[in-house]
């Protein structure tokens, strides 16, 4: 190879090039284009012998500068002078002959590499090597991906160091698990509570751990979570290793995407003193010499929280109240919360523990000829209680734990607004029908929200306030909605893929430009910034509202953008 060099640089003076250098040259061209590197070679004299076309890539300068013969300091000095030189950072600016100096210097070290950056996100790197004949090498490389993974692993490990330190130093234990049950992540008050370690928690089963009663208990009400996305809140009295009594609120969230689902659980330990019995009944004891009997007691950490009487007095209508209503639940706990709410909005209500209880009871009211509007059955009782119910052809509703507790009244003011509503219209006069049956068809509400969870928030709500509705899951499709059903009104959430709310919204009020009527847009926001709420005003919109939504804020809203109850009564 150096006699092939060497005939390069004797042929270069008399401005020959032999067939065999030329060979060599495109042999070596071909090999830089495949590695998508520059590379440069040059004498024990500083004398270029071969100087790849990538160069160019990385400086523009003229390509008389890549012949063969020309000299290092030259090659390195139309570098300079191009202006955008590499520099490494924080280096000191330095002049023409200094920096020239430094590169020759950098150039006939034995091993010489360097990263240096070229503008703003673009890394270079120099791999430099002096061979004992004198001959040099330098190769060029772009490695500014190589730079910005490396960024972004960095700040990815950055992420999940300080996600486990906020776990870690979080008071109450806290466990993630896969869609199989596998822990995937515990924090220290969780290896505390169980005086284990997280070596021999991540990757195994709750049946690894704990006893198969508990492990039974837990696993329920996981994978229940796991498949329908509803969140689960429970409470067991237990008595710890140190003989204190405690009552034990779960909190247990679906989060991620479908095929990528992960449980997490939070435990918070409230103690005996001042806890509220009257409000529920809560588990059996869990103690080491007991027969670990448990029965489910969903209920709210603190009464504040709730949404009562307000959301559920804007939902429940008037003439619901004296409605026949049976609980069917083996569940002392959620049984006592469903039975004061009922009466609390004037239903009658009683209650049955099993199946059993159910059929006896059924067959003395047929007798009596007492009729039932409604039976609501707890989803841990079997199917023989819904087949009952639809034995004598009453109406029923099946709920959990949570829901008996804390949305029964939403939940049966859903049911009976769509009964309601059918039997209205199937009372209507047909001739009155067809006149009206355009309007009928209008869209009351129009929804764009790109979130699965908002949306079944929205629908649940929605639905049991009897309002018409479709949902958008972009913002492209919220216009062509739009178009196509003109709603009444439309909420819409400001992030969304494609056009993105305000965007959409400032489509929907140039579409308005030619007509007479202006439907009422409602931002989504999920925080309260003063220049999210300026934009949606900028964007045409008329009104905003916060994010979690509630059947009583939606309520205010439709009241006060569609008129009155009157105008209400129209929809």
């Amino acid at each position: 190879m150096s006699a092939g060099f060497e005939k390069a640089d004797t042929s270069s003076v008399s401005g020959e090039m032999p067939a065999e250098a030329s060979l060599q040259t495109a042999l070596f061209d071909a090999i830089c284009e495949s590695l998508a590197s520059a590379f440069i070679i040059y004498d024990k004299t500083d004398h270029l012998l071969f100087a790849s076309r990538q160069v160019t890539d990385f400086f523009p300068i003229p390509c008389d500068m890549l012949k063969p013969g020309t000299r290092l300091r030259d090659f390195l000095g139309a570098i300079y002078d191009t202006g955008i030189r590499a520099s490494t950072i924080g280096a000191e600016a330095v002049g023409r002959e200094d920096w020239l100096s430094q590169k020759i210097a950098s150039h006939w070290r034995e091993r010489f590499e360097a990263v240096e950056r070229q503008g703003k996100d673009r890394w270079i790197r120099f791999q430099k090597r002096r061979l004992p004949s004198g001959y040099g090498v330098c190769a060029i490389s772009d490695i500014s991906e190589e730079k910005k993974r490396e960024g972004q692993w960095r700040a990815d490990l950055e992420r999940v160091q300080l996600t486990e330190d906020v776990l870690d130093n979080l008071p109450f234990p806290l466990f993630v698990k896969d869609r199989n049950l596998n822990y995937v992540a515990v924090n220290i008050a969780f290896c505390e509570k169980y005086q284990t370690t997280v070596d021999e928690v991540l990757g195994r089963k709750s049946g690894d751990i704990f006893s198969p009663e508990t492990t039974q208990r837990f696993e329920e009400s996981d994978r229940h979570v796991l498949e329908t996305g509803e969140m689960s809140i429970s409470r067991q009295r237990q008595v710890a290793r140190d003989g204190i009594e405690r009552d034990i609120v779960t909190r247990k969230h679906r989060i991620g995407k479908p095929g990528r689902y992960f449980l997490v659980a939070t435990m918070q330990d409230l103690p005996r003193e001042g806890a509220d019995l009257e409000e529920f009944e809560l588990a059996s004891s869990i103690t080491a010499s007991s027969k670990h009997s448990y029965k489910r007691a969903y209920v709210p950490i603190n009464a504040t929280e709730r949404r009562e009487p307000a959301a559920m007095e804007a939902i429940v209508p008037e003439n619901f109240s004296g409605r026949k209503i049976l609980v069917v639940t083996a569940d002392i706990g959620a049984e006592t919360a469903a039975l004061r709410t009922l009466s609390k909005y004037g239903f009658e209500a009683c209650s049955l523990r099993g199946e059993d209880e159910e059929e006896q009871f059924l067959e003395i009211i047929s007798s009596a000829g007492i009729s039932l509007d409604l039976i609501i059955i707890d989803n841990q009782l079997g199917m023989r209680c819904l087949e009952l119910a639809e034995q004598h052809g009453i109406p029923s509703l099946v709920m959990d734990g949570f829901q008996l507790a804390n949305e029964l009244t939403y939940q049966i003011a859903r049911h009976f607004n769509r009964s309601h509503r059918s039997s209205f219209t199937d009372a209507i006069d047909t001739d009155w029908e067809i006149s009206t049956s355009e309007d009928d068809r209008a869209l009351d509400v129009l929804v764009a929200e790109d979130n699965d969870i908002n949306q079944i928030v929205f629908s649940q709500i929605l639905e049991g306030l009897g309002y018409s509705y479709l949902i958008a899951p972009t913002g492209d499709e919220a216009v062509r909605l739009w178009t196509e059903h003109k709603p009444k009104i439309v909420l819409m959430d400001i992030s969304l893929p494609g056009l993105n709310g305000f965007e959409a919204a400032r489509l929907i009020r140039q579409m308005e430009e030619d007509g007479s009527s202006k439907t009422p847009i409602i931002g989504v926001l999920t925080q309260a910034f003063e220049r999210d709420r300026a934009e949606c005003a900028r964007a045409g919109m008329d009104d905003v509202v916060m994010k979690p939504v509630s059947p009583d804020i939606l309520q205010g809203v439709f009241q006060k953008h569609l008129g009155s109850e009157r105008q209400r009564a129209s929809l």
